[in-house]
């Protein structure tokens, strides 16, 4: 039987995290596990017997990513599971948390059900993304929630003309558009106005952020759809961002080029649990109602 591996990726910026990852990689190595820890957070987990690994193949061959945070933390550590085709594990630390699977009270059920085997896999949509310039390839990247162009300068409006498979839709004076996956329909893209996609639906969102047009609806769009983001020539310089944390500067006259990724980033499930009921708990939804509380008050 070959070895089993996990690597674990935490924010180590927290005495707590720090502590709650030492837990989970005791239970794993005490189940036969092999956990690897980024080499950059090794010191501060100080994990005994723990692999420290870097790079882009830090989690080539691994059985599961387990993601101990926020968001941010599970975006992180999709960067190294998606490559590898690893499952990911999302356990809350942080706030909301809406990418997490489990929340901090879970980690020994979490656990376990890795140990034995009995979770599920979904897979979940990503988008690729390039950047051109006079016809020259300036980027290219991938995100999990959204894709971005901003306004690079705060006192200036953007002039952008969207196209959906090479058809012009709408040119905009706005503070920038969102282009999201159904994952990413509660983070960013809720924030701008965007509706919540249900994470089975596979489909592209476009959302306009503080768009001066008679025309600024939220879009939902097919997923084999290319969706194109040109920054006009006359305009200000752009900001394209991917899941917030690959940002690159685009100048006057760029195009960007946004489509469904190839590779999804697979995630994993501990329990058949209605979205419904995740969007109620996460949001805090008045399912009762107003005359609930008036009862009960």
């Amino acid at each position: 039987m070959s070895a089993r591996e996990a690597l674990l990726v935490t924010h180590t910026g927290k005495a707590s995290n720090n502590e709650h990852a030492r837990v989970v990689a005791a239970d794993l190595v005490d189940n036969g596990f092999t956990v690897r820890v980024l080499a950059e957070e090794a010191a501060q987990l100080e994990i005994p017997r723990a692999v420290p690994v870097s790079g882009e193949a830090a989690a080539q061959g691994v059985e599961i990513v387990f993601a101990l945070g926020g968001d941010g933390t599970l975006l992180r550590a999709a960067e190294l599971a998606r490559p590898a085709k690893a499952p990911l594990l999302g356990i809350n630390l942080g706030k909301v948390g809406f990418l997490a699977e489990a929340e901090i009270g879970d980690v020994d059920k979490a656990v376990r059900e890795v140990v034995e085997g009995t979770y599920t896999v979904d897979e979940r949509l990503t988008i690729d993304v390039t950047a051109e310039h006079d016809g020259r390839l300036i980027g290219n990247s991938w995100a999990l929630n959204e894709v971005t162009v901003e306004k690079g300068a705060r006192e200036k409006m953007l002039e952008l003309l969207v196209e959906v498979d090479g058809r012009p839709l709408s040119r905009y004076g706005c503070d920038g558009v969102v282009c999201a996956t159904p994952t990413g329909s509660t983070a960013y893209a809720f924030s701008a106005g965007g509706p919540v996609v249900w994470p089975e639906l596979e489909a592209l969102l476009l959302v306009p952020i503080s768009a001066h047009a008679l025309f600024s609806r939220p879009l939902v769009i097919a997923p084999s759809s290319t969706i194109t983001v040109n920054v006009e020539p006359f305009t200000s310089f752009a900001l394209l961002s991917c899941d917030g944390r690959r940002v690159m500067d685009l100048a006057p006259g760029s195009t960007v080029t946004v489509r469904r990724g190839a590779l999804p980033v697979r995630v994993v499930r501990l329990r058949e649990r209605a979205f419904t009921d995740r969007l109620v708990a996460k949001f805090g939804l008045p399912v009762e109602g107003w005359r609930h509380n008036k009862r009960h008050g």
